[in-house]
């Protein structure tokens, strides 16, 4: 069953190659969808796919990349939108 989720990473993830490490992991995981930066210096993720696959991709956003250090991540079930694809949105 399709679900979706929008999701909020706050700490230091901009400048860390987050947004090109989530999408590489979208793929893996195929999860649909889009990332891009907010203003106030967090990530905005919405991503849609299978149960067990968004759990797998939601823990990979609380260690984000390498240089990443994420202090939180918010949740929200939503309704899908059914994206073809992950993208980076500038």
């Amino acid at each position: 069953m399709l679900k979706h989720y929008n999701i909020s990473v706050k700490g230091k993830v901009q400048g860390v190659w987050y947004r090109k490490s989530t999408l590489e992991k979208a793929l893996e995981l195929n999860i649909k969808g889009i990332v891009k930066n907010q203003s106030d210096g967090s990530v905005y993720i919405e991503a849609e796919g299978e149960e067990n696959q968004l759990k797998e991709f939601i823990e990979w956003c609380a260690e984000g990349p390498e240089f990443a250090q994420v202090l939180d991540v918010a949740k929200e079930e939503s309704t899908p939108l059914f994206y073809t694809v992950f993208e980076i949105l500038y």
